[in-house]
């Protein structure tokens, strides 16, 4: 299994209030065919805490017999009870999906050891490789690089997708771990900065709706080729931004509406976005050459 390039985030997408199964494995068989590096069902940007437990596990299988190993699943099973990660886990295991982004455990806080024990817990009930997902911004929680080093020695640990934002923690992690460790950038914006650091890819919510500039874009980050990548980031970097002007996902589904992907149905507490972030993912989309 090779992780790196361009991973898309996907969405969930609803009809109806209920998950559209056939819109879903069609998005996958989309993203294959654009050059999408690898997929990530029921993470954030997959709404994972409205789905049910049925529905979670329902929407990986759906991806993993999409994909059809072409590329690899890498299934959201993240939550803040460690015994129902590992459940989650143990099912992304049995259906076939190639590795788990499992997020830090939110909202109950726990301390450093805390985190360690969560994951090292994980890695020993559960055959399936793990990548880390360090989100402080939703979790609450910030693993320090020093606890993230500790957590590779494991051999079920083999990565994280690192949304913090500080380019220098790549570089740390290398000098601390080494080039095996997987770093996956967790923002559009500065994934130019992750690449540039030493990174090996992106974890993508705008590759929902530009699979092929992403699938580029990263293609020239990992040949070394950054004045190709920095052309790539200056035509999407207004809809990087436009896609977080409201919460995160109901602006990308919006986006792929208008190319016909997929409803902007989200669930409540989510609502769609308002008319003013309509007109700025719209002007974004046409500057990325994705609408006339």
């Amino acid at each position: 299994m090779n992780i790196k390039g361009s991973i898309v985030a996907l969405v969930t997408p609803f009809r109806n209030g209920k998950v559209d199964e056939k819109c879903l494995q069609d998005l996958v068989e989309w993203h294959v065919k654009e050059g999408t590096n690898g997929l990530v069902p029921c993470g954030t940007t997959g709404e994972s805490p409205t789905l049910s437990h049925d529905e979670h596990d329902r929407v990986i299988q759906l991806v993993v017999e999409a994909a059809n190993k072409r590329v690899p699943v890498i299934a959201g099973t993240g939550s803040n009870s460690t015994e129902e990660t590992i459940r989650l886990t143990r099912h992304a295991a049995k259906v076939g999906a190639d590795a788990a982004l499992v997020v830090c455990p939110y909202y109950n806080r726990p301390t450093q050891e805390g985190l360690y024990q969560h994951y090292r817990t994980l890695s020993e009930a559960v055959d399936l490789p793990i990548v880390i997902y360090n989100i402080p911004g939703r979790s609450a929680v910030d693993m320090s690089v020093e606890t993230m080093a500790r957590l590779a020695k494991l051999p079920g640990i083999v990565g994280v997708k690192d949304a913090t934002s500080d380019m220098a923690r790549v570089s740390r992690m290398r000098v601390l771990i080494g080039e095996r460790f997987v770093q996956l950038s967790g923002n559009d914006d500065t994934a130019l900065g992750l690449m540039a650091h030493g990174g090996h890819g992106c974890i993508s919510v705008t590759a929902n709706v530009a699979p092929r500039a992403c699938a580029q874009f990263q293609r020239a980050c990992l040949a070394g080729d950054f004045a190709a990548a920095l052309g790539i980031q200056d035509r999407l970097m207004a809809l990087h931004l436009a896609l977080f002007v409201e919460t995160s996902p109901a602006p990308i589904k919006f986006a792929m509406s208008l190319i016909g992907k997929c409803e902007p149905e989200v669930r409540l507490p989510l609502v769609q976005v308002n008319d003013s972030t309509r007109d700025k993912v719209r002007v974004a989309m046409q500057a990325a050459g994705l609408l006339n």
